[in-house]
């Protein structure tokens, strides 16, 4: 897997647990307002981060973090997620899986051998203006299947839409929470524009 970074200790981004953030190389989007660009666009790569380097810390924090969060970019561009889900899990982490939906084929297989035990996607706008926040044309279809293969799982798993105050508005919320089974389980994000950032 291409790993663009690595946060040894987060306490916020799995919920309930002290986890760190595996974060791989590579999007599929193109959201006005990413705060990960460094992971997105080629020309702003970093330096790769080996899987070896990776293991060789989390060997480290065994019984020390609970979880690890595998984000991104988006991780399910990754033929090979499910080998290095399967290798943290074997040394005891629970794994948490952040998604923009776009694979469901890879979420299916993830969530049918119950190889995370969280996920949280990111449903960009209403169908009606996803291309517009997601900066290329969506597969809407792969979304609707990725919101239903989550919501059918039986894993823990939380659904959240960023509120960029230029392109959506409350109506376009309400739409949005009106597709999911559980509104419980849809929360707004606070957007910071990384392009306007000073």
């Amino acid at each position: 897997m291409i790993i663009g970074g690595l946060q040894k200790t987060s306490l916020i981004d799995y919920p309930g647990h002290v986890s760190c953030i595996v974060f791989t190389q590579g999007c599929n989007l193109r959201c006005p307002y990413c705060h990960n660009p460094e992971l997105v666009y080629p020309e702003l790569f970093c330096e790769r981060i080996s899987e070896k380097d990776v293991f060789d810390f989390l060997n480290t924090r065994i019984e020390k973090l609970e979880g690890v969060v595998i984000t991104g970019g988006e991780p399910t561009l990754h033929d090979d997620l499910p080998d290095f889900i399967a290798k943290v899990k074997a040394l005891g982490f629970k794994v948490k899986l952040d998604t923009n939906g776009t694979n469901p084929e890879m979420l299916e297989f993830i969530s049918k051998n119950k190889l995370v035990d969280f996920i949280a996607m990111d449903i960009k706008a209403p169908f009606n203006k996803y291309d517009l926040l997601s900066g290329v044309s969506v597969d809407l279809s792969a979304i609707e299947k990725s919101i239903n293969i989550i919501e059918m799982s039986g894993i823990d798993y939380l659904f959240r839409t960023t509120m960029d105050k230029t392109k959506l508005n409350d109506e376009d919320i309400s739409a949005i929470r009106n597709i999911l089974k559980d509104m419980n389980s849809f929360i707004v994000q606070k957007c910071i524009d990384y392009n306007n950032k000073q």
